[in-house]
């Protein structure tokens, strides 16, 4: 189930017919569903051991919520699974959790509880804070129809500059300002709001920065290699992560001590949030530290995403990854 009602739709989209693409043929059927601002079409499907069929744009058949269907070609379908890839609300947020737990219907990502969570950076900042096991950069937090002038006056004494300016929920950078003097707080602030209702201000943090994922399989947390980011750019944004303006080497050129480091908090945070499927966390590896940026309960799933990267990386097919995430996620 792929598409989003937020400005990731797209490159949901393309990870969504990437994990289609490679999800077994031999053992399960593959429906795709692209959703999007309420409306759920049926795109494709593939039987087992069949070629693929693809409906066109305006003959597409509608998902029947009441029950999670469709009618196919004269058939009645009842999914029994599905594999969320909707970066963005719904799918990212916890309502399509939400749904399908009241249905009964499993799924491969995190709880409803624990998406909303994870996907409202400020939330999920203070949970991951006080646990204890990372730092964390400080911040500021502002809603929208607060005083923003206020705000960001309190915000240029309390925090060091650079900052970066970002909508709480939400990814891709889209939303997202690396301010580096206090008269351009407020215009920033002002564009985040276009993304979501309140706005997140962290202090810059030097140092480079690593992302690993973390999944569930026989009962156990695994991790994945770890990445190590450069970008070209002044940090890693939309035009760095899908222009190819940043080079991620994985597994990363670091020492055991960072790897171990990097690999554990990781572990750490996948257990105390109670994670579910696939999630990546992203970090700053500072001089006093590692620094926790966020979570990614839905991480991109493109051929060329980060966690594509590090499943190979650890020598496991793509198809046997996606297959232990449904049968054991």
């Amino acid at each position: 189930m792929y598409g989003s009602d937020s400005s990731e739709w797209e490159v949901a989209c393309r990870s969504g017919e990437f994990i289609a693409s490679r999800i077994d043929g031999y053992k399960y059927d593959v429906y795709e569903i692209f959703a999007r601002f309420g409306r759920w079409q049926l795109v494709a499907f593939k039987k087992k051991d069949a070629m693929k069929v693809t409906f066109p744009e305006g003959a597409r058949p509608e998902i029947d919520k009441t029950d999670f269907s469709v009618n196919v070609l004269g058939e009645k379908v009842k999914f029994d699974y599905v594999y969320i890839v909707q970066h963005g609300a719904p799918g990212e947020s916890g309502q399509l959790q939400g749904y399908l737990e009241m249905l009964g219907i499993p799924f491969s990502t995190c709880s409803s509880a624990i998406s909303a969570i994870a996907f409202d950076k400020y939330a999920c900042k203070s949970y991951i804070r006080d646990l204890g096991i990372v730092k964390c950069a400080p911040d500021t937090f502002v809603h929208k129809g607060e005083d923003i002038r206020g705000f960001a006056a309190e915000t240029a004494r309390k925090l060091r500059f650079p900052v970066f300016v970002k909508p709480t929920i939400g990814g891709s950078s889209f939303g997202v300002t690396c301010v580096k003097e206090a008269k351009d707080l407020v215009t920033a602030v002002n564009y985040a709001f276009a993304e979501g209702p309140t706005v997140l201000v962290e202090q810059g943090i030097s140092g480079r920065e690593f992302t690993c994922a973390a999944y569930r399989t026989g009962g156990e947390i695994k991790t994945l290699p770890i990445i190590e980011i450069i970008t070209e750019n002044e940090y890693f944004d939309y035009d760095a992560k899908y222009n190819g303006h940043s080079r991620e080497v994985c597994p990363a050129e670091a020492s055991d001590e960072i790897v171990h480091l990097v690999r554990s908090t990781t572990s750490k945070i996948y257990s105390n949030l109670g994670c579910a499927g696939v999630v990546r966390m992203d970090y700053i590896l500072a001089e006093d530290g590692l620094y926790f940026l966020e979570v990614n309960t839905i991480p991109g799933m493109t051929s060329a995403s980060l966690v594509p990267k590090m499943v190979r990386a650890a020598g496991i097919d793509m198809t046997d990854f996606l297959s232990d995430i449904i049968e054991n996620g």
